[in-house]
């Protein structure tokens, strides 16, 4: 018996410890303790909004090489790829059709010649015996008749010959620009200049500057024309035009060294797409670009003056609602609504919902809440975006 009471006394007395200990660990721990949390200040600038456009890159000058002649091709007379000289030799056709053709021709003009040489003799020896009436008004008549004939014969069978000395000359085809040159398409031996054999046999571009054609939506055309219309009041509008404002992107991502200019817009919108032709030029002394490329023109559509700023990071979007978490004075949370404008690389331009300075939740949206006591940590944001100051 007095073992059983030693026992439970011991029993007691742990029990009574581990509760102690327990009660005092409850005391110690207390509330937990407020969060650090980075938010950004909302930021107003003058934002310029850029759009990129997929473009095709043409060279400044574009000229086919083109069989005007049918015949077998028999010479081929410079590198593909390299640059070829205005007026160098490019193909020759085989000119012997061409050649009896004109020898045909010069024949016939002889004959022609000859023949207005006898009706000239003719009309010589009628003319003073019609004078005298020795012969009939109507013997002159046919005389004369006959010259004048033959006269327009011999200017027919000139014009026949000049015709068959130019498709002579086609036989012989020469750079018609400095500029460098493609892949033939045709080979020796090869019957070219008619359908469906090769009769554009070659294109020669140059390169030292190019064109880049893309197509502007009508909406986009629009918002653009306005923008050129408020700088027409400001007397900047021609000047805008000379100052080479635009950029490329390369199919690489980078971006062209180079600013390009707008030659023109289309005269028309084109009914079936909706969009309108531009054309811009850029330099390109390296050689860079070539015909055929593809690439992004930047352009910049309009500028937002005094636009707020904030990133995209802090952004939550649920059923095309946007909402961010403002840090308040009192350091509370609080879940506002906000009217979402362009983006501008990793920022957005917020329309209403906020004001400068507030303090924005950044990085951490998905550990707070509305109502929510936080330690606010002022971070800088570094943007990626071209932001005008």
């Amino acid at each position: 018996m007095m073992k059983f009471t030693l026992h439970f006394l011991k029993t007691s007395l742990l029990i009574a410890i581990v509760i102690t200990v327990a009660s005092c660990a409850e005391k110690k721990q207390g509330p937990p303790p407020i969060p650090d949390v980075p938010v950004v200040k909302v930021i107003q600038k003058d934002v310029p909004i850029y759009r990129q456009f997929v473009g095709q890159v043409y060279g400044h000058a574009d000229i086919p090489i083109r069989a005007r002649v049918a015949g077998f091709l028999e010479g081929i007379h410079f590198e593909e790829g390299l640059k070829v000289k205005k007026g160098q030799l490019l193909y020759r056709i085989d000119p012997s059709e061409f050649q009896a053709q004109v020898a045909r021709q010069e024949s016939q003009l002889a004959e022609a010649k000859t023949a207005l040489a006898k009706s000239k003799s003719d009309l010589d020896r009628i003319k003073p015996l019609a004078e005298i009436n020795a012969v009939s008004q109507s013997d002159l008549d046919a005389a004369q008749a006959n010259y004048d004939a033959s006269l327009s014969y011999v200017e027919a069978q000139k014009s026949n010959l000049k015709f068959a000395e130019i498709n002579l000359s086609y036989c012989w085809m020469n750079a018609p620009i400095t500029g460098t040159i493609g892949k033939t398409k045709a080979r020796i031996g090869e019957f070219v200049g008619q359908d469906p054999n090769p009769v554009i046999l070659n294109t020669v571009s140059t390169i030292d500057s190019v064109r880049v054609e893309f197509y502007l939506a009508e909406a986009q055309y629009i918002r653009l024309a306005r923008a050129y219309q408020r700088l027409r009041e400001f007397d900047a509008v021609e000047e805008a035009k000379r100052e080479p404002n635009l950029s490329l992107i390369l199919a690489d991502g980078s971006t062209f060294k180079y600013k390009g200019k707008t030659n023109f817009i289309n005269r028309e919108v084109d009914p079936e797409t909706g969009s309108i032709l531009i054309e811009t030029s850029f330099p390109n002394p390296d050689k860079l670009l070539k015909p055929g490329q593809y690439a992004k023109v930047v352009v910049m559509m309009k500028e937002e003056k005094g636009a707020l700023l904030i990133p995209q990071r802090c952004v939550m979007e649920l059923q095309g609602q946007y909402s961010v978490y403002v840090v308040g004075n009192d350091n509370k949370v609080d879940a506002k609504q906000i009217v979402a404008g362009e983006t501008v690389g990793d920022m957005l331009i917020v329309k209403d919902g906020l004001q400068v300075g507030d303090n924005v939740v950044m990085d951490a949206i998905q550990k707070v809440g509305s109502g929510m006591v936080v330690n606010p940590i002022v971070t800088v944001f570094e943007s990626q975006a071209n932001l005008k100051e």
